[in-house]
């Protein structure tokens, strides 16, 4: 089976009546491109789950800050398509900006509280964007399931808050994080990495693993003491500029003053001039 790529939204819709008609499942994985392992992830899952699958390849200019990385994000569509042929996907998504924002575009999701924090507070538009382009895709693909990826834990978390606020008929599945043999967290952005700067990230993951080391020696630890510890051992390498480190629930996102239920232990950092975001769960 070919991949078929579709362009137009019209074209898809007609598609995803066709599929509903038929009392197919839908599993959807939406991603900006340059996959990697961690996107693969996703869609193995959504094939081995559903009947239908669809990925779609948006890089979304209204998720980028003004001074962030939108036209040096990484594409390749030849590669991605290959990528995804290869595991018999169904159906990929390949819009452009005048088909997703069209002249006179003016309408947007925001889920707020949770998207002035930690992200929010260093990318203040970012997460309006994902959320209104999740939102369209949601309104398009028309998923049962929609496959998300841990690594970006507060996204994936608004966007689970912003289907149960606005009643979006989809399950929600976040799948674990994808790391090299270093440990480092996959991303697209790690191609950027030159091999200096790649080995000063994987400090971001030791980070992360000194604080769960803390917590299993003793789960009484207070979260500002465990935080404290993960910063102090990476500020010692100055090469690297933390935005924050901090300990949330899995369940409300909210902070805890210990860690009596599932929470991510978080971490978002440049090295050299690519920004990267990890976490890991603890309890």
């Amino acid at each position: 089976m070919k991949t078929k790529t579709i362009k137009s939204i019209s074209s898809l819709k007609k598609i995803i009546k066709t599929i509903k008609l038929s009392n197919k499942s839908i599993g959807f994985v939406p991603t900006m491109g340059y996959l990697h392992e961690g996107h693969l992830s996703l869609i193995r899952a959504s094939k081995k789950e559903n009947d239908i699958t669809i990925v779609s390849i948006y890089v979304n200019p209204t998720q980028f800050g003004a001074n962030e990385d939108f036209n040096i994000y990484p594409r390749d569509y030849k590669r991605d398509y290959l990528l995804i042929n290869q595991l018999n996907v169904n159906y990929l998504f390949y819009p452009n900006n005048e088909i997703m924002y069209p002249i006179g575009y003016s309408t947007f999701v925001d889920v707020d509280n949770y998207n002035k924090i930690l992200e929010g507070e260093f990318r203040p538009t970012h997460f309006r964007g994902v959320t209104t382009i999740v939102a369209k895709l949601l309104n398009i693909t028309q998923p049962t399931i929609m496959y998300l990826g841990q690594k970006d834990a507060q996204q994936a978390f608004i966007l689970t808050k912003m289907c149960q606020d606005l009643n979006f008929d989809c399950k929600i599945k976040i799948m674990p994080i994808i790391r090299d043999e270093n440990g480092l967290a996959l991303s697209s952005r790690n191609v950027r990495l030159n091999k200096d700067d790649y080995q000063l990230a994987l400090q971001l993951n030791k980070t992360l693993k000194l604080g769960k080391e803390l917590f299993l020696k003793n789960h009484s630890i207070t979260t500002d003491k465990l935080l404290n510890a993960c910063q102090n051992y990476i500020k010692k390498f100055d090469k690297i500029s933390v935005d924050y480190i901090a300990c949330r629930s899995v369940k409300k996102f909210d902070e805890i003053p210990k860690i009596t239920e599932k929470c991510y232990l978080l971490i978002a950092a440049k090295v050299g001039n690519v920004r990267l975001i990890d976490n890991i769960i603890l309890g």
